[in-house]
């Protein structure tokens, strides 16, 4: 392993185009499989000592997973860590080349640690988990053109909606088998389904895209969600502490059993009100904080291996 050397990957559609840091291998390889062999091939012989890539969509999978066959350290970053961390550094111009550059700098400057990828039920279950996402996006969308809409053209949208919903019930058949051929998961899943508030939608959406629940500390999993106040202070100024960042689909699923939760979960209910009867708290703060709670109560139940147990929720 090169302790020195660091690899930058820039992503597209049809090709790769590689630097390190230091200056001393730049390349290009086509986005095929034989591209793909040609490029872990030279990286396993200079052995670096890791390789960042930024997430896009889905031209950089292939790749991640063939480099973590091989046994090579890689990450994958969010694109706007890594931009703003170029223009910190005068990295101004963007081309593919530049951006690969900047990559690698990233790597020998930050020197971000290597996670673990998901395996191959976990890699399928998101994507499962996107899809429905997606058409569930389609059904709204139809939904909002049927206003207005009358004879011929309101009965092809009601067509293509129920089409739609039947699609969305097959890929939600699918998941749930593919939970149940990993006993793991499968018992996440049927311990989250314990909790009142927690749906089978938000069940499998955490199995699927939050695989760290359970494994973190709460203030980790929080900020990991995207549901944790960071401070806004400067000298005299005192700014209102606000959540950003996180996982948007889990912290949306996540959201919504706690706006279920906040009627049908005595926990939560109680801390609910709590805030914003006593402590007079506006509701969307009250139910950000109920999510929160929710959030550590899940974590702690997985982390154990138990069921819902309303007292111990009072104490989270």
């Amino acid at each position: 392993m090169n302790d020195q050397l660091c690899i930058g990957i820039d992503v597209s559609k049809d090709q790769f185009d590689v630097a390190s840091e230091p200056s001393s291998f730049t390349a290009s390889f086509d986005n095929t499989a034989e591209g793909i062999r040609e490029l872990v091939r030279q990286l396993r012989w200079i052995k670096p000592q890791l390789i960042v890539l930024e997430a896009t969509g889905c031209y950089h999978k292939a790749l991640v997973n063939a480099l973590d066959a091989a046994g090579l350290p890689v990450r994958v970053m969010n694109p706007r860590v890594v931009r703003r961390f170029a223009q910190a550094d005068g990295i101004l111009a963007k081309t593919d080349g530049i951006d690969a550059a900047a990559l690698a700098k990233y790597a020998a400057r930050m020197s971000p640690s290597v996670r673990e990828l998901p395996d191959a039920t976990g890699q399928q279950l998101q994507m499962l988990v996107g899809r429905r996402r997606d058409l569930a996006d389609m059904i709204t969308a139809e939904k909002n053109r049927r206003e207005g809409a009358t004879g011929w053209l309101l009965r092809k949208l009601n067509k293509h909606i129920r089409h739609l919903k039947g699609e969305v019930d097959a890929i939600e058949a699918k998941i749930l088998s593919v939970l149940q051929s990993d006993a793991r998961r499968w018992h996440d899943y049927l311990l989250l389904l314990t909790v009142p508030g927690v749906g089978a939608i938000t069940a499998f959406t955490l199995v699927a895209l939050l695989p760290e629940l359970g494994r973190l500390n709460r203030q980790e999993i929080a900020s990991l969600v995207g549901v944790a106040p960071y401070n806004c202070d400067s000298g005299r100024h005192q700014g209102t502490r606000r959540c950003w960042g996180g996982r948007a689909e889990v912290r949306s699923v996540l959201y919504m059993a706690t706006v279920t939760a906040r009627t049908h979960n005595p926990a939560i209910k109680v801390f609910y009100e709590r805030l914003h009867d006593e402590y007079n708290k506006p509701g969307k703060v009250a139910l950000i904080a109920c999510e929160r709670k929710l959030l550590t109560v899940l974590n702690a139940m997985l982390r154990d291996r138990t069921t819902w147990q309303p007292e111990l929720a009072q104490a989270a």
